[in-house]
């Protein structure tokens, strides 16, 4: 866990559809609340939270309250996490497409 102090691990968080679709919409505003974020998918307020609730344990999502309304927030800093963990792998990638490419050229000469 990051210094968040998170409870929740953000690969987590991020792997199933919904939840990525609720930071893509949240990233889409500055400030989304949760019944503009509900009418977005096919289920309940009460499932939206849900889902809503474990983004928020990876600091992923913060809320305030609004008079009766619960605003959301969009946090991207624990996606870097994600971000660097996918950078390594594309370095890998590359690095062994390019051994890949070389020795090809080696077998046409």
């Amino acid at each position: 866990m990051s210094e968040n102090n998170q409870q929740r691990d953000v690969f987590d968080a991020i792997a199933d559809p919904t939840r990525r679709q609720l930071i893509h919409l949240l990233a889409e505003a500055e400030e989304r609340p949760l019944y503009e974020l509900t009418a977005k998918f096919q289920m309940g307020r009460t499932a939206v939270s849900k889902h809503l609730t474990i983004l928020k344990e990876a600091g992923l999502v913060h809320d305030r309250k609004v008079g009766r309304e619960t605003r959301f927030k969009l946090n991207p800093k624990p996606l870097r996490e994600v971000q660097d963990w996918v950078s390594f792998y594309s370095q890998f990638w590359s690095a062994n497409m390019l051994r890949l490419e070389q020795l090809l050229q080696e077998e046409e000469e």
